[in-house]
């Protein structure tokens, strides 16, 4: 029979308090542990908070001459067009995600020269921004290409572009094949993806929750890790080269259209590609772990005539990462086309 607790012995309730006082002391750490927690977490945000930036703003920057805008269905397009304006055939660059018309700086000096190039910075990326109807599929982008090359009567262009870019591309060479005289596919999209590497940045996008509080917040460091991912040489990013990967994406609206153009995807019938008749070079990073050179190989296949060529040493942005070394390749891809 159990006896009452006046009759227990004072050795059986010390154990007890004990336990009951460690508890007590092991809630308050507890209590420590959070609060410590949320103040550090605050202080992250404060830290890394990233209000947008106005276009006004930006231009000064990165909107110096040659940049123009020109109004395409109510948007205000920010477009570069340089070199001879007699050139039958002028090379028009479509840059990829998150990436802007810089990106083409470098083949564009190499080829302006003899060359009329235009490149615009595509809805939801660099100064271009978002569009109203927040429509960012890929038969959208191809709409919007066609606007832009009637607004400046362009009647037949040799077509270039990279990851996004290269879909968009290969898409509207499908749809309007009369207007394209040549095709780049730079680490183009289209073909169902199996990514050995994806930069965080667009990891991110995908975590429930995380594009609204990306909206607020912008650390640098995730955007210098997404551009060193992409580089086949992350040595070669410099800290200029993430200011303008931080400022474009802070152009205001843009972070909340990237989450929208990623929601809607890179899926497209493929069997359209073997439907393409142009002369096609594909340049593609050999050390390209979002798209892999499996997929490169596939437009080769498909695309009857075409000729791929393989970058050992680049990764997925080939034509930034080294642009002489590449622009070479489609000067003489192009070396037997009537300028």
């Amino acid at each position: 029979m159990l006896g009452s607790a006046i009759d227990c012995p004072a050795y059986v309730f010390e154990p007890a308090l004990a336990i009951v006082q460690r508890m007590k002391f092991s809630l308050k750490l507890v209590l420590v542990a959070l609060v410590a927690l949320v103040v550090f977490a605050m202080a992250g945000a404060l830290a890394t908070w990233a209000p947008d930036k106005s276009l006004d703003s930006l231009k000064p920057r990165w909107a110096k001459a040659p940049s123009q805008f020109i109004d395409v269905g109510g948007l205000q397009v920010h477009l570069r067009d340089e070199g001879p304006r007699d050139d039958p055939n002028p090379i028009v660059l479509l840059h990829g995600t998150s990436a802007s018309l810089h990106t083409w700086d470098g083949w564009t000096q190499a080829l302006a020269p003899t060359r009329r190039v235009i490149r615009f910075d595509l809805p939801a990326f660099g100064l271009t921004g978002p569009n109203a109807q927040n429509d960012y599929s890929i038969a959208a982008y191809v709409s919007f290409v066609t606007a832009v090359m009637d607004k400046l009567a362009l009647q037949r262009v040799v077509l270039a572009g990279n990851s996004l870019g290269g879909q968009v591309a290969w898409e509207f060479a499908v749809a309007s094949p009369a207007r394209v005289s040549h095709l780049i596919l730079v680490d183009s999209s289209g073909y169902p993806m199996k990514p050995k590497s994806v930069p965080i940045g667009f990891v991110l996008t995908y975590i429930p929750g995380m594009p609204m509080l990306m909206e607020h917040i912008l650390p640098r460091g995730i955007v210098q890790s997404s551009v060193r991912n992409v580089y086949g040489d992350p040595s070669r990013v410099t800290p200029e080269l993430v200011d303008r990967y931080v400022d474009l994406t802070l152009r205001t609206g843009n972070r909340k259209a990237l989450a929208r153009r990623l929601e809607q995807g890179y899926g497209s019938d493929v069997a359209k590609i073997k439907t393409l008749k142009v002369p096609t070079l594909i340049l593609w990073g050999a050390q390209d772990g979002l798209i892999p050179p499996e997929n490169a190989r596939s437009f080769e296949r498909d695309i009857a005539g075409s000729k791929l060529v393989m970058l050992e040493g680049l990764g997925h942005v080939p034509h930034e990462e080294d642009a002489a070394r590449t622009v070479g390749e489609v000067k003489r891809f192009l070396l037997g086309l009537t300028p």
